[in-house]
């Protein structure tokens, strides 16, 4: 049973648009219907059912994707949940992601799924700070960046989780908020649903907006690089922006 999964696909299937672009970068996906959804290219998984026809679909049928074990599928599926996806009017914006965090990690124990470019700052100040990662190459145990298995045992009694929001992607999501109910926790990333309800979940929620579509699906199908955080200064007019909301 996945709740934050079936949660989302539900929520997409009750506001069914009509698709106009599917962009599958290497390392974004877009999906443009009411407004241009954007998730991690999750480049495990072989060719994505109806690939050529994927505008045929609605939102609703493409957000059934992200029950995909085949990952480029449910990258897919996320982008479509995300694109017919309306964030509270009192999102904040023009954050800094980077400093997300900060003001609550002095002296807690922090985990880190997935590692992000602000992990120094974090490691710093925090009294424990340990980075999860699935990436073979990142992994180094001296330096904190433990593998993704470790979670079992690492996250209890952590007073700080921040998550990527690519474990939606890769289903292990419910299990880590499980293993971190007790902790403060922030979902992150250029995937991350901006919806109300999921503060069920996370105490702070922080994503992207995309003002401008087509620029970002351009610059997506071009190779866009992917490092997040850093993506809305490579728009000059605010194309696109990170946005925060929190309990």
């Amino acid at each position: 049973m996945q709740k934050i999964v079936d949660f989302l696909i539900s929520y997409a299937k009750e506001r069914d648009y009509k698709v106009e672009n599917v962009t599958v970068g290497i390392n974004w996906t877009c999906v443009l219907s009411k407004h241009c959804g954007m998730a991690m290219t999750y480049k495990i998984g072989k060719e994505i059912k109806n690939a050529g026809r994927l505008e045929e679909l609605t939102t609703g049928q493409l957000a059934e994707y992200l029950k995909s074990w085949n990952l480029l599928e449910a990258s897919v599926g996320l982008a479509a949940i995300n694109s017919v996806t309306d964030p509270p009017v009192n999102a904040k914006s023009g954050i800094n992601p980077l400093d997300v965090g900060l003001e609550n990690a002095k002296g807690k124990k922090v985990i880190m799924i997935g590692k992000f470019s602000h992990a120094e700052k974090l490691k710093k100040i925090a009294r424990e700070f340990f980075v999860l990662e699935l990436d073979p190459n990142l992994i180094n145990p001296e330096e904190g960046i433990l593998p993704a298995t470790a979670s079992e045992s690492v996250i209890e009694g952590a007073d700080m989780l921040i998550i990527t929001a690519s474990a939606i992607i890769n289903k292990s999501i419910d299990r880590l908020v499980e293993l971190g109910r007790k902790a403060y926790k922030i979902l992150l990333g250029v995937s991350t649903p901006m919806i109300k309800d999921l503060l069920e979940y996370f105490d702070v929620l922080v994503g992207v907006r995309v003002n401008n579509p087509y620029p970002v699906i351009k610059a997506v199908s071009q190779g866009l690089f992917p490092e997040g955080f850093k993506m809305a200064y490579k728009f000059s007019n605010k194309e696109l922006e990170f946005i925060m909301i929190e309990r």
